[in-house]
């Protein structure tokens, strides 16, 4: 894999970048602040913070972003053979509105600092990876926020946001005012299109986290009770039971036979 430039641009004046003859590699780029125009096969598009640009080497491309316009972006522009098997095994939306997840941020400044390092020191494993990972939480929150499948963007935020808190104090509360609902319309609207609540489905993220807790590591029940945010040992046994048909202490023998 070639990462031929990536990095992150704030422009405080004109700024001008064009590829009239296709664009060398496959260019990804998140719009973080202000505004930019891109023409993409010329086709004008306005880019606004929160708009992914998803281009590949067929593609024409001219993007400005305006002298009075503060502009914010992530950007890689890169090639090889994993990036051409991705591309080509599913249609890729050019432009689309996503989620500023920190978590993908967390991945691109990453990828910044190693791609950044001198060559001596440069992990390719680690860019290849990165890339990788990169490109398929990218691709995922661009179908996500086009709602491909049935289920309602809003139900998609909650539900995001659900696995990163489930087991740290998650409330109802705070689901619905990630996804921009009342309480009363998050709660209907993510039973409808999931088929359980909020609480559920939280329930079984922490269970989930439980049982891996409980095969893989040698911590203490009351422990993994803490860790996968169910509070008292006692609360866990009865979920643990109540699913599963087994205890907690029980499961785990059972593992290591």
């Amino acid at each position: 894999m070639n990462i031929k430039f990536c990095g992150y641009s704030y422009h405080t004046q004109q700024f001008y970048m064009q590829y009239k003859s296709g664009v060398p590699g496959y260019l990804l780029r998140l719009q973080t602040e202000g505004k930019g125009k891109v023409t993409l096969n010329q086709k004008q598009h306005l880019l606004e913070k929160g708009d992914l640009l998803l281009t590949n080497p067929e593609d024409t491309l001219e993007l400005m972003v305006a002298d009075d316009e503060n502009s914010g972006d992530y950007h890689i522009l890169c090639e090889g053979e994993w990036l051409d098997t991705w591309w080509s095994r599913s249609a890729k939306p050019s432009v689309s509105q996503i989620d500023l997840d920190e978590n993908i941020i967390a991945v691109w400044r990453y990828l910044i600092l190693e791609d950044r390092r001198p060559t001596a020191e440069k992990n390719d494993e680690i860019l290849h990876y990165l890339v990788q990972t990169l490109c398929l939480s990218l691709e995922r929150s661009a179908l996500e926020t086009k709602s491909i499948s049935s289920r309602p963007y809003a139900v998609t935020r909650m539900m995001r946001y659900i696995e990163e808190n489930a087991t740290s104090g998650l409330t109802v509360e705070g689901a619905a005012q990630h996804a921009g609902l009342s309480v009363s319309r998050s709660a209907q609207l993510f039973k409808s299109s999931v088929g359980k609540t909020i609480i559920e489905y939280a329930r079984e993220i922490k269970l989930a986290l439980a049982l891996d807790l409980l095969s893989h590591t040698t911590y203490t029940l009351e422990h993994i009770a803490e860790e996968c945010g169910f509070g008292t040992y006692s609360y866990f046994h009865r979920v643990f039971k109540k699913t599963y048909g087994i205890s907690p202490g029980n499961y785990r023998l059972s593992t290591r036979q």
